[in-house]
């Protein structure tokens, strides 16, 4: 192994990559011999750090606690102020130390607060019960010096997101604007700088509603700032390309994938003043560290390089099974010394959706369950640091769940990587959103809009292109047809994705029953409630029967299914509750989900179950159940504290790890004296004891339920206990409920 690989090896980044496919009928993925349309070039994805400094604190009803907590949190990975090095290219936290103030304070000194990014000034606002939360503009500025050491070097911009239109001055000079608050854009300042100087960044931000802006309507606040991480980026005078769409420059299509061999096209962008004595390297590295297969070439265009590496034996990316990655790192060298690097993950899978047998990943059945949900925590909106993606990580796979659906925008780049890491298959869409149920147009044929879906739909594919978790590129979500036709324009975005990854399915989230959103995109899905809105829940299963002698052809999803549910509001007797009111029972949202999952289960050629939502989140529009702006159809609530009973059975049926749990447990005061007690268990001969008496053993059904009937309550504080023991080990579960006689609550005797 010559000097220049061993160098390799100190760099420590654990990124991932991928590829996925399309058909008609059925869906494969099947290698694709082209490339990605690229125009620009993109930045690299590396995450390092330490942590952040504290900042000055700032009660304000603008930023108020949010704007304090954003001053305090610790941050990881892509948020934190430690350098990532290659020998050439440095990516650093730029994060810290900046002023903010709202863009209608003109005054010579205006009222600036000091916040860190992630950052948002709506936190807290679209949680008072009004619809019109701040949308408006705000101003970020921050001062940074040039290090001596940088001197013939570029510098970039690298903003992960600015919601939803960010205007970028250098000192006091327009560099661009970029609209879209949810994909990352990067801009080149290196002309803009001063050495030896103080320069000044200034970032308006607006999230004001607009008509050449997506989304332009949806049942979630649109949040306002830069909520996500910004870096600033050193690279060589020439170099792999940031600039394309804000992508990594780099792009991975592994072609015949199977367990006996495996063959990757490498397209690397470029931005050099000339080839001469430029070569290009490859090198695909194993979990262990070691190089498993390398190519190198010599430039011959200032623009891109095509390189294909092969493997044999290849071990294979399987979901949650084994989610393993190989990295490729792409080394720019001149006169054969390295000048630059970006190293991007390797996912090797391939897999198929047929409309009769549903999702195949690597030759084999899996079944796909999951949520949908945004990238919104109380306090803190959507500025999340890595600490609130991982906890969302790890209530994901604490339910089981082998699918997500990221709604309804792409999310943090970050989450991609923990997707990869932990082997989701990802639906990821942009934010082309429909009203739904609401009034409203998600499209107008309007040019400049249509520019911008196309703007975002490209850089959702390239920055994205290399995760194997991502296997689904989402086209829209409940558009209507009461507006301008979007059919044409959607059959245009297709032809889009399919341009820019041959290799992926399109698909499309709509509520109608109409044939008109069909045939838009390769696969379909439908967002059904039936049960909570209106029906009854039963029904998804005869609506998929329908949909599936309708559209033989057609692989067919159910991209949103789910009810309202309180843990704090309960009754004994279930009955269906108003889905605008005040009282969601948690009890209506368990029985929902039980007979929703019995009915969807039983159907294999439904390629995708996707339940909404993971967890409650804001929606200023929203006056029902607990609090007004909450949409409360999570499996926990909004601040991750309280996991609903709902969540438990989906664990129950998605993660075979044992479990025992008592249902309707926070129901606490009874006034009826013979009750059911039921449990979600995945261990057989499970003992039922009340106040210590021993009332049954039970056996779990096919969904993991236990349901004892007419069990006798005492007057007073009774304790409900269940045991049962798994691979040599004691679990029980324990809760306390108080019967009432017509005088109060009673007193145990």
């Amino acid at each position: 192994m010559n000097k220049l690989l061993s160098g390799y090896f100190y760099l420590f980044l654990l990124l991932f990559a991928g590829t996925g496919a399309p058909s008609s009928g059925a869906v494969h993925h099947i290698a694709h011999p082209t490339h990605p349309t690229i125009a620009a070039l993109g930045p690299p994805l590396f995450a390092f750090g330490g942590k952040r400094g504290f900042e000055k604190k700032f009660p304000h009803p603008l930023c108020g606690a949010a704007g304090e907590r954003v001053a305090q949190r610790s941050a990881g990975g892509v948020s934190r102020l430690r350098v990532a090095i290659t020998p050439s290219r440095q990516t650093i936290s730029f994060n810290t130390d900046w002023k903010f103030h709202m863009a209608y304070d003109v005054r010579k000194q205006p009222e600036t607060f000091n916040v860190t990014l992630p950052h948002t000034w709506n936190a807290q606002d679209v949680l008072s019960g009004k619809g019109s939360y701040q949308r408006e503009s705000g101003i970020y500025e921050k001062s940074f010096t040039i290090d001596p050491a940088w001197k013939n070097k570029r510098l970039f911009l690298y903003f992960e997101g600015a919601n939803s239109v960010a205007t970028v001055l250098v000192n006091k000079h327009f560099v661009t604007e970029h609209k879209g608050g949810y994909t990352a854009f990067c801009v080149e300042i290196t002309g803009f700088v001063k050495p030896g100087e103080a320069n000044q960044v200034e970032v308006q931000v607006s999230n004001a509603a607009r008509t050449d802006v997506l989304p332009l309507c949806g049942d979630f606040n649109v949040y306002g700032g830069i909520h996500r991480p910004v870096s600033l980026l050193v690279t060589s005078k020439d170099c792999i390309s940031p600039l394309d769409h804000a992508s990594p420059g780099v792009y991975l299509t592994p072609q015949s994938v199977s367990e006996q061999s495996a063959t990757v096209n490498i397209l690397t962008k470029l931005s050099v003043a000339t080839i001469a004595g430029l070569q290009i390297r490859s090198d695909m590295v194993d979990a262990q560290e070691h190089v498993v297969a390398s190519v190198t070439n010599v430039v011959s265009n200032g623009l891109t390089a095509t390189q294909t590496i092969s493997l044999k034996q290849p071990h294979l990316w399987n979901g949650k099974t084994d989610p393993y990655v190989y990295r490729v790192q792409v080394s720019l060298l001149k006169n054969g010394q390295l000048i630059d690097q970006v190293v991007q993950p390797l996912g090797l899978r391939y897999y198929h959706i047929d409309a009769n047998k549903g999702f195949t990943l690597n030759g084999k059945y899996l079944d796909l369950h999951g949520v949908g949900f945004h990238e919104d925590v109380e306090g803190k909106g959507s500025a999340l640091d890595t600490v609130d993606y991982d906890r969302d990580m790890q209530l994901i796979k604490e339910i089981g769940a082998t699918a997500l659906r990221l709604t309804h925008y792409p999310h943090g780049k970050y989450f991609y990587d923990l997707c990869d890491r932990s082997g989701m298959v990802v639906w990821s869409e942009i934010p082309l959103v429909g009203p739904g149920g609401y009034t409203g147009a998600g499209y107008l044929k309007n040019p400049e809009l249509e520019q911008q879906a196309r703007q975002v739909l490209t850089e959702m594919i390239r920055q994205n292109y290399n995760h194997p978790s991502v296997c689904f590129w989402g086209l829209f979500n409940e558009l209507k047809l009461d507006h301008d036709d979007p059919v044409p324009f959607i059959k245009e975005l297709n032809t889009l994705a399919k341009k820019e990854d041959p290799n992926r399915p399109t698909t499309c989230a709509t509520f109608l029953d109409s044939d008109r959103f069909n045939e838009v995109s390769d696969l379909i899905a439908w967002n059904k409630y039936y049960g909570w809105y209106d029906g009854e829940f039963k029904q998804i299963g005869t609506w998929a029967d329908k949909a599936h002698r309708n559209y033989p052809q057609k692989p067919v999803a159910v991209s949103e299914y789910g009810a309202g549910g309180s843990p704090f509001k309960h009754t004994e007797n279930n009955v269906k509750p108003d889905a605008d009111g005040r009282f969601h029972p948690e009890e209506w949202q368990t029985s929902y989900h039980e007979v929703n999952w019995l009915e969807l289960n039983k159907r294999p050629f439904i390629w995708g179950k996707f339940v909404w939502a993971l967890a409650d989140f804001g929606s200023s529009i929203r006056t029902e159940g607990d609090t007004s702006g909450i949409n409360d159809k999570g499996l926990v609530t909004y601040d991750r504290k309280v996991k609903k009973d709902a969540f438990y059975f989906y664990k129950a049926n998605w993660n075979p790890e044992p479990m025992l749990y008592i249902t309707d447990r926070r129901n606490e005061v009874r006034t009826q004296q013979a009750t059911v007690i039921k449990i979600y268990s995945t261990i057989a001969h499970v003992k039922l004891r009340v106040n210590g008496a021993f009332i049954a053993n039970g056996e779990p059904d096919g969904f993991h339920i236990i349901r004892w009937e007419n069990v006798p309550l005492r007057k007073g504080k009774n304790k409900i206990e269940v045991s049962a023991t798994a691979d040599g080990k004691v679990l029980q579960d324990t809760c306390e409920w108080t019967l009432e006689d017509k005088s109060g609550i009673t007193k145990s005797n």
